[in-house]
């Protein structure tokens, strides 16, 4: 099923300059293996090296973190929005 996700301002450089792509998957896993399929370079911005999701990333599933869902094994529809977020700390 193809998804359209949200890239933030600050990764649209490794996207194409594009805001927004089109990733199939039925899950959130398999649509970030789209995503790094299609554009490895936002692939390393958004996994470490041991491939998880860096901390500093958020992925967002019609405005719910997926950290409170099922993580990467989150299940995707149609219609969905899924959204990548960089966390903001400030002091």
């Amino acid at each position: 099923m193809i998804t359209k996700v949200g890239i933030p301002v600050a990764l649209q450089g490794y996207a194409g300059g594009k805001s927004e792509i089109s990733l199939n998957g039925e899950n959130i896993r398999e649509l970030l293996q789209d995503m790094v399929n299609k554009t490895p370079e936002l692939g390393q911005k958004i996994f470490n090296e041991a491939g998880e999701i860096r901390r500093f990333i958020n992925i967002y599933l019609n405005d719910e973190n997926i950290r409170v869902l099922k993580r990467e094994n989150t299940p995707v529809k149609k219609g969905d929005k899924v959204l990548i977020i960089f966390a903001i700390a400030g002091g």
